[in-house]
């Protein structure tokens, strides 16, 4: 196809923390190296309908990376306004009852001080983007990056974004456009977890070579308005919790509950995704934590306002990637960055970036294109290295031996191997079973009944999917492709009951029936874009595809 082209010296994919952080640092080199002002041309490009619309996190914030990118941050109108002033983990026994941890028995990287905030990630993107506009980078929000471009030697040359305009079977519509190819001298990829591209790049440069699968969770998260009573003096409590309701599937995860300003709260439940019940309902199982005591008493009287969910990468140094490539790089939750001990992802993302930019400076300052950057040996020179080194084994500790032993053995590893002996441990601890291969046949598992939603602390899926403001073009090709139709009856209903049905948290996936007959039903328009059914459809027959541009939630505060 002949398409409109635009041409650039460095294209960023995605505008999140890792995106954004590496277009600015690029952007603010060169005016360094070049005060007659800007001579390399970059373009962020972004598939929500706005920065930020896409963008959801806890998210308990650590500045050690904007630090470094903008020191005045404070001074600059950044929304970081809520420090934490009061950190609890608490382990749920039951429905009913909790304990409290105290501190010298919590894993020390999930500690949190007041060098850490709690955050909107949405609009901490959105800042970023303004900062980024002001340096002279070009931002496209509301274009979806469909396909990549590579010259006669194999190396990335840049992206095509995805047309519009096309029907269900893919014929052009009377609003046709083409997508338009961005080229580059070197392209950014930072689409989040499980990027569609980045997928593509780990396969062809054989990027995981070496290296454990890659380990994933979901995250669900609401936001809740409550009255002033309830909160005017606790912005900045953060609770983190582990156990119930997940330990009764010998699931791994936690919830978590934050204090915003505002008289808003935070709350959420993270899922590991290589929990083995087919029967298990990530969406459902939070319903059920926010009737639990330790979290209802913060939101009796609350109001619901915001829904979300997004998938998680959180196999650490163990499952990170080669990053750079022939043309590029792959950086931030696209490779993997976040680091799971202290459940946070989005500095270590801006950090990534970061390094990327220097990266590639470097390349253009030599006059470089398409040639590979030496990523590698700034990453392995950094903090971001030494912190991703030093919990390589969080993650593996609580699959491989559940959240109590894992977690006692996190606590040694952190509170008591590295005060003794200032080091970090000379064992590393691998699991190399992918999510998607952990559920086991219904025949072995029971199943799991959840209660009917009350319409006060817990809810279904579709009232959640209209508080997330998803929205898609009916009329436009499924952007969930299954690679073969009949496994979902033929072989995923008779051994798990087809498990799309539970672990989509918007209700993309249903069996209904059609003569008689079982079918599996797509439900397209109310994908959040969480990637969930990419990564745990267990004969991996599900490809999430990015659809028209500018569909998908709107997060405003998320």
């Amino acid at each position: 196809m002949d398409r409109e082209y635009m041409a650039f010296d460095v294209v960023i994919v995605g505008a999140g923390p890792a995106g954004l952080a590496a277009a600015c640092q690029l952007a603010q080199l060169n005016q360094k190296a070049n005060k007659k002002g800007q001579d390399i041309s970059i373009c962020v490009v972004e598939k929500g309908a706005e920065v930020g619309a896409h963008i959801i996190s806890g998210a308990l914030f650590e500045t050690r990376a904007l630090d470094e990118l903008f020191p005045e941050w404070s001074t600059m109108g950044a929304p970081l306004t809520t420090p934490v002033t009061d950190d609890k983990f608490i382990y749920l026994t039951n429905q009913h009852n909790h304990l409290t941890v105290p501190h010298f028995l919590t894993p020390q990287p999930m500690l949190n001080t007041d060098k850490n905030h709690v955050i909107s990630l949405a609009n901490l993107c959105r800042w970023l983007a303004q900062q980024a506009e002001m340096l002279g980078v070009e931002i496209f929000p509301g274009f979806a990056a469909a396909s990549i471009n590579y010259d006669a030697a194999g190396a990335v040359t840049g992206i095509n974004t995805s047309d519009m305009g096309r029907d269900k079977n893919g014929a052009p519509k009377v609003n046709f456009e083409a997508g338009i190819e961005l080229k580059a001298k070197y392209t950014i990829f930072a689409e989040g977890s499980r990027g569609n591209l980045g997928k593509q790049l780990l396969d062809k440069y054989q990027l995981e070579a070496g290296k454990q699968p890659q380990h994933y969770a979901l995250g669900l998260k609401e936001i809740w308005e409550v009255p002033t009573d309830n909160t005017q003096s606790n912005a900045g409590n953060v609770i983190h919790a582990a156990g119930w309701p997940l330990n009764e599937s010998n699931t791994t995860g936690g919830g978590f509950l934050y204090h915003l300003d505002g008289n808003q709260i935070a709350v959420g439940l993270i899922v590991d995704l290589n929990y083995s019940n087919p029967y298990l309902s990530p969406f459902d199982e939070f319903q059920r934590l926010k009737k639990h005591p330790a979290f209802s008493k913060h939101l009796k009287s609350g109001l619901r306002i915001s829904y979300g969910a997004r998938a998680i990468s959180k196999g650490g140094l163990s499952s990170l990637p080669k990053q750079q490539f022939p043309g590029g790089l792959l950086v931030g939750c696209d490779a993997g960055t976040l680091n799971v001990a202290k459940i946070k992802g989005s500095h270590t993302a801006m950090k990534s970036g970061m390094l990327a930019a220097d990266a590639i400076f470097e390349q253009l300052r030599c006059g470089n294109a398409q040639t590979e950057p030496d990523y590698d040996l700034l990453f392995q020179a950094s903090w971001l290295y030494q912190e991703l080194q030093e919990s390589r084994n969080f993650g593996a500790e609580l699959h491989k031996f559940g959240s109590l032993l894992g977690g006692v053995l996190a606590t040694f590893e952190h509170n008591v191997w590295a005060s003794i002996f200032e080091r970090k441990t000379p064992w590393t601890i691998i699991d190399q079973q992918a999510d998607h291969e952990c559920l086991k046949d219904i025949a072995q598992c029971q199943p799991i009944s959840y209660p009917k939603p009350d319409g006060i602390l817990s809810f279904d899926k579709p009232s959640s999917v209209y508080l997330s403001g998803t929205q898609h073009e009916e009329n436009q090709p499924c952007h969930l492709v299954l690679t073969d139709n009949n496994i979902p009856i033929h072989t995923h209903l008779p051994r798990y009951d087809e498990p799309s049905q539970r672990y989509c948290p918007a209700g993309v996936y249903e069996i209904i029936t059609v003569d008689d007959k079982p079918k599996l039903h797509i439900n397209a328009a109310n994908c959040v874009h969480c990637k969930t059914c990419d990564i745990k459809d267990p004969s991996q027959n599900i490809t999430w595809h990015p659809p028209e541009g500018g569909g998908g939630p709107n997060y405003q505060n998320m």
